[in-house]
């Protein structure tokens, strides 16, 4: 908007909204150069046949338009954009749920089907894939988790699992690459975070247990601080509180983030700051902590947002982070932060 002459100039523009047409579950911004605020998110419809959308917003208007949008069969439990932040791979974006998929998106906007990964090649029955995480070091590599207790590495160029672990002794709900391409962890229905290394598989390293087994209680998602790699976040299902983990004192939490008044359901460290994390929940708020005291205890947010009903998603944007996204109901806003 043009300012009026003698007026302020127009004040930048703090949240941008999209309306979807079903309830949002998956989302992921692009890291692309050339695509500022563009974002894939997938549908939550309890039936067989979902969607994914692409969305860029119009700087000009404030508005978000649907660039594309193809069906996925069941709702993705992860989306993600290919980690590219100079523009020059090709176009791609993965989404898992019953197998992992590669999609490209083509100059004409035109979305298709490149890759279907399967490593369940003796049964006609799928393990559902819980999450996935994409190397940023080597986007070759892409890692998936699943209920049947495994993790698969994957070499997406090939369409070969390089290799494939069990992993936990019940479900696994999530994978994250540290920095590099050898080392990643996960977390899952045992109540452990698990610590692993490509170049020996032999074993792992528990570095956390939410308590001894058998109480144990499931961690449902996992973030690795890509800027500082000593610290990991997670949470326990239906749990207020957020876990950060430092790998060098493992099994007793470096901090527990206590702001929330119900359950988390999404963490996000920031991409650009070693000691910034945002959480997001049942609560409908979405809390951005500073962790810079520690090992000195964090008391408050130093920023949050109230949204309009419980958040189920969050990422904060690498390409530009000054924003973060967040997903309740059938809305995902964008905010400045």
């Amino acid at each position: 908007m043009a300012a009026t002459p003698g007026s302020e100039p127009a004040k930048k523009k703090e949240i941008y909204t999209y309306e979807a047409p079903w309830e949002i579950y998956g989302m992921s911004w692009s890291m692309r150069p050339d695509h500022r605020f563009r974002l894939a998110i997938g549908s939550f419809i309890e039936e067989y046949s979902n969607k994914v959308q692409i969305l860029q917003l119009n700087e000009s208007t404030g508005q978000f338009t649907d660039t594309a949008t193809f069906d996925h069969p069941y709702p993705t439990t992860k989306v993600m954009w290919i980690p590219d932040k100079v523009g020059d791979r090709t176009d791609l974006l993965a989404t898992t749920g019953d197998y992992l998929r590669l999609w490209e998106v083509q100059p004409n906007g035109q979305v298709v089907m490149r890759k279907l990964l399967n490593n369940n090649k003796n049964s006609e029955f799928c393990a559902p894939l819980t999450a996935f995480d994409w190397n940023e070091t080597d986007p070759s590599i892409v890692g998936t988790s699943s209920i049947d207790t495994t993790c698969t590495i994957w070499n997406v160029e090939t369409g070969q699992a390089k290799t494939q672990l069990i992993a936990h002794d019940k479900e696994v709900y999530d994978i994250a690459f540290a920095c590099g391409t050898e080392v990643f962890a996960s977390v899952g229905a045992d109540g452990s975070v698990r610590l692993f290394d490509l170049r020996s598989l032999e074993h792992s390293t528990i570095i956390y247990e939410s308590q001894p087994p058998p109480e144990a209680l499931p961690l449902l998602r996992l973030a690795w601080n890509k800027q500082d790699t000593n610290y990991l976040a997670t949470f326990v299902m239906d749990s207020p509180s957020v876990v950060i983990l430092d790998v060098r004192v493992p099994s007793v939490p470096v901090a527990e983030l206590l702001g929330h008044e119900n359950c988390i359901n999404a963490i996000s460290w920031a991409p650009h700051s070693h000691c910034h994390i945002c959480t997001a929940g049942d609560d409908a708020q979405a809390l951005i902590w500073d962790l810079q005291a520690l090992p000195r205890a964090v008391e408050d947010p130093i920023l949050a947002y109230k949204a309009g009903a419980e958040v189920n998603q969050l990422q904060w944007s690498s390409a530009q982070p000054d924003w973060v996204a967040i997903g309740f109901e059938n809305t995902m806003q964008v905010l400045r932060v």
